[in-house]
């Protein structure tokens, strides 16, 4: 059996940032993090100069990668292109995400999601369903024409298929989902995040007593934060136990309304999500969503009345801007990129934090935030 010695580089284990340490490896699992002088010396040591060692990151709000849409390639070949699209660019793990549109594709999305596991198409962690029922006064990019309230039958096919998927999470918007309704899809295993809602701070709080537990892309396509209303931003903030999903591309939120954010309420809870559409580990220009021309320009995507489109987005570059523009630490970063996302989904989905004898794929993530993903090979 051969032992590995990754040096050179600091490792993160899911929890803790270790500095002038080794990540031992043998037979292809973690066998422990050493001081560099501890490192055996029947082992082969490879020096990484400088970065970070870190498990795969988790994104769970990923909208497509590899050229194409998932809103357009709901079939387990769509989820394999866009799942080895965003393992290319170091996140392991990914809910892929249907946003609003007709029933039909709503299930297809579902089937695909349940097939893809099935098979054993690596990354898909199961789904994620950013409306229908959502708000058409925060529509963002998604088409108001799609949105609905949610009906029994649509309810019972949620219900369904967090039976059937290892994880599921909808996000909704209160006006649009009863708090019942949210009730019974949290206790059935449903991840109900709210989001695209113009909902007022009671409103919000009505929803997570009912059982939603998170928020989706905070900020963004949702009721500000005001001096005598609120919203949901509000709610966010101060609510305790709630998690939150933000995309840190700067440009979706400014560097210092996440650095407000985060010392508000502490990183805890709150994660990185990508948002990413088709363009995500490919050169396409532009695509299109419900039949809407989407362009890429400057790192931005943009439909053409100028509303942003998704993200251009991985998770290394969005690690690389919350330290580098928002001024969090490592640590904390990598936080928000591997463990809190994961807290959310089940625990046999992603085993964290790096521990000895456990599988689990690592990725060195360059001091240029640029992961690879490392081999164990001779």
């Amino acid at each position: 059996m051969t032992t590995f010695a990754f040096a050179g580089a600091s490792v993160f284990d899911g929890r803790t940032l270790h500095d002038d340490r080794a990540l031992l490896v043998a037979d292809g699992k973690p066998a422990g993090i050493v001081p560099l002088k501890d490192i055996p010396r029947h082992a082969t040591v490879r020096d990484l100069d400088g970065g970070t060692v870190v498990p795969g990151l988790v994104d769970l709000q990923v909208n497509g990668g590899g050229g194409i849409l998932f809103n357009d390639e709901t079939s387990v070949d769509g989820l394999k292109v866009i799942s080895a699209a965003h393992r290319s660019l170091g996140t392991e793990v990914i809910l892929p995400t249907l946003i609003t549109d007709t029933p039909e594709r709503t299930e297809a999305a579902v089937k695909a999601a349940i097939n893809a596991v099935e098979a054993g198409v690596p990354g898909i962690a199961g789904l994620h369903l950013e409306g229908p029922h959502l708000s058409p006064r925060r529509s963002g990019a998604h088409d108001p024409q799609l949105m609905r309230p949610m009906e029994s039958r649509d309810e019972d096919m949620l219900v369904l298929a967090a039976g059937q998927l290892p994880n599921l999470m909808v996000t909704v918007a209160p006006e649009s989902v009863r708090p019942e309704q949210i009730a019974r899809l949290s206790r059935e295993g449903v991840v109900v995040s709210l989001g695209h809602t113009n909902c007022s701070h009671s409103d919000a709080l009505a929803a997570f007593r009912a059982g939603a537990r998170c928020v989706t892309h905070l900020f963004n396509a949702m009721s500000q934060l005001e001096s005598r209303a609120p919203g949901l931003v509000g709610a966010a903030l101060t609510a305790p136990g709630i998690a939150a999903g933000i995309i840190a591309d700067g440009i979706h939120v400014a560097p210092a309304s996440i650095q407000l954010a985060v010392r508000a309420r502490g990183h805890q809870g709150m994660f990185l999500v990508t948002d990413a559409m088709a363009t995500a580990g490919s050169d396409i220009r532009e695509f299109r969503l419900n039949n809407r021309r989407v362009v890429r320009s400057a790192k931005r995507l943009t439909m053409e009345d100028g509303t942003l489109a998704g993200a251009d987005l991985d998770l290394p570059t969005a690690i690389g801007i919350m330290v580098k523009d928002v001024g969090l630490d490592l640590e904390a970063t990598l936080r928000m990129a591997t463990v809190e996302p994961a807290s959310l989904l089940r625990p046999q989905t992603f085993p964290l934090p790096i521990q000895p004898g456990r599988p689990v794929s690592l990725m060195h993530l360059s001091s240029g935030f640029r992961a690879t993903r490392l081999a164990f090979g001779e």
